[in-house]
């Protein structure tokens, strides 16, 4: 989506009804909104999410929609540890039937099925492929160009680990907890696709530009590189 494209979707709000919450892992949650007939997103967006029933400091956070298009609801996963944000703090506080901002949908994070794709996940980095591995499954069809998942969880919670599993979709999925094993097999898809494959990185913004700037240095062009950068409000 072209940088026009977000500056009018900034611009569509609407309100969020919550129904209910998940815990996920340990520190993670996935909050469950309805989804209204008219809203749509393509799977790997994320909106700008906006606290209402309550005055907070940075009541407005971007966040990726953890749900696909396909499902009949809206999901934010978070990672929310002891002593968090006021904005975190607010959503545990959330009830059914109250409801929260949005914006958007945005950003142009997403897959093209016409080459090969390296979906790179750090943490809680996996929402956005969540989404996506979700979609594809829910068209029902693999996807055409073989597609590889990256899963880098250095506490090894791996959430979505069941769907991803379960997942009909022909994606290779590597679980891995450490950088050392990761850039392994980076190296190794390096090596089989070159220049000639997508590479998706989520994850916290340190691990984002690291590897971004890795996959650089082993010539992978900058249009061939998507970042989705994670920040911990």
């Amino acid at each position: 989506m072209s940088f026009f494209q977000d500056m009018i979707a900034v611009f569509k709000k609407r309100k969020l009804v919550f129904i209910e919450s998940c815990k996920e892992s340990e520190d993670v949650y996935t909050f469950v909104f309805e989804k209204e007939k008219d809203l749509t997103w393509k799977a790997g967006q994320h909106g700008l999410f906006s606290i209402t029933h309550k005055k907070v400091k940075n009541p407005t956070k971007p966040f990726t929609i953890s749900a696909a298009p396909s499902e009949k609801a809206v999901k934010l996963t978070m990672k929310i540890k002891d002593n968090p944000s006021d904005f975190k703090k607010a959503m545990l506080e959330l009830k059914q039937g109250m409801t929260i901002g949005m914006s958007g949908p945005l950003g142009s994070f997403n897959v093209n099925d016409d080459r090969p794709a390296v979906l790179i996940a750090g943490g809680i980095g996996i929402t956005p492929f969540r989404s996506i591995i979700k979609q594809i499954e829910a068209e029902g069809h693999s996807n055409k160009e073989p597609m590889h998942l990256l899963y880098m969880d250095s506490e090894k919670s791996y959430i979505f680990k069941a769907e991803l599993d379960a997942n009909k979709a022909s994606i290779s999925t590597a679980y891995l907890d450490s950088r050392d094993n990761l850039q392994e097999e980076i190296d190794k898809l390096l090596n089989l696709y070159q220049n000639n494959a997508q590479y998706l990185i989520a994850g916290p913004k340190s691990m984002a530009d690291t590897l971004s700037g890795y996959l650089q240095n082993n010539s992978i062009s900058k249009k061939n590189i998507k970042k989705d950068a994670f920040y911990g409000y």
